[in-house]
């Protein structure tokens, strides 16, 4: 393959993964886990209310729990998805974070098309605009939860997908670091 074309250099850059393994405590393992916690929590304690109210499994009356449109199939949905979420909280790390995007951008796919099937037949999860908007709101934040420390421009040198996606600096910020620091010398007067 004609790599030399691509880098003249000879050396091959590192391609920047977004599944980098992180220290099992980083700090930022913190942020991912209260996200989708969080998260986790609301959609499990909307998912248990809905099926208390004993709604229709495809009910499109107009049912609501905490303001928001609901039938069983909808509850039955949240508390996976809650389950989910609370699974990747457990876990932490890499997996949180890739959950809460991952997860972010179906809810907002899903805000997409619940929008586009409202008031139609074929609107089986009961959604109205609130619902909608919910669906939206709660997709951006997963998916600031999840990309919290990954996806910046002003990452500190200490991140490790900074790290990753540098490491000619890394080497030589750890080259200056090892280096001797060299003696200041005062003249007396």
């Amino acid at each position: 393959m004609a790599t030399h074309v691509l880098h003249p250099t000879g050396r091959r850059r590192k391609a920047t993964r977004l599944d980098e393994h992180l220290p099992v405590d980083h700090r930022l393992s913190q942020v991912y886990r209260v996200g989708a916690g969080l998260a986790g929590l609301f959609l499990l304690a909307f998912g248990i209310l809905g099926l208390i109210d004993r709604i229709g499994f495809f009910d499109t009356g107009g049912d609501t729990v905490a303001g928001l449109n609901t039938n069983g199939a909808l509850s039955v949905l949240s508390i996976c998805v809650g389950m989910l979420l609370f699974v990747g909280m457990v876990i932490g790390g890499n997996f949180a974070s890739t959950l809460n995007m991952f997860l972010g951008i179906a809810f907002i796919l899903s805000g997409f098309v619940n929008l586009a099937l409202l008031d139609t037949g074929l609107n089986f999860l009961a959604f109205q605009m609130q619902n909608v908007l919910f669906s939206f709101a709660i997709g951006l934040l997963l998916m600031m939860f999840g990309m919290y420390g990954r996806v910046s421009g002003g990452l500190p040198h200490d991140n490790p997908y900074w790290r990753a996606r540098h490491p000619e600096q890394v080497t030589l910020e750890e080259r200056r670091r090892r280096a001797p620091m060299p003696e200041v010398t005062r003249e007396r007067p």
